[in-house]
């Protein structure tokens, strides 16, 4: 899997990457920092922010996942 990383926003309104999505971000899409980590989701546990953005790029990774993890049940039977 390809390394995702979250959007941040500085002081004057430029975006950079960020070292991991925040609690509340994760918080939002029902999913815990455990259940992250073990998915290889990066978590910061210093980012206090919810970004809309980055709640729609887990949702699609959590997605994904789901749609791998059934092809793959399948591909065995």
């Amino acid at each position: 899997m390809a390394a995702v990383k979250p959007k941040v926003y500085k002081k004057g309104g430029e975006q950079r990457f960020g070292k991991g999505f925040s609690r509340e971000e994760l918080k939002k899409v029902k999913l815990s920092s455990k259940e992250a980590m073990r998915l290889q989701i990066p978590v910061d546990y210093r980012r206090r922010t919810a970004h809309e953005e980055n709640i729609k790029v887990i949702k699609t990774l959590l997605e994904n996942k789901k749609a791998e993890t059934k092809s793959k049940r399948k591909a065995k039977s």
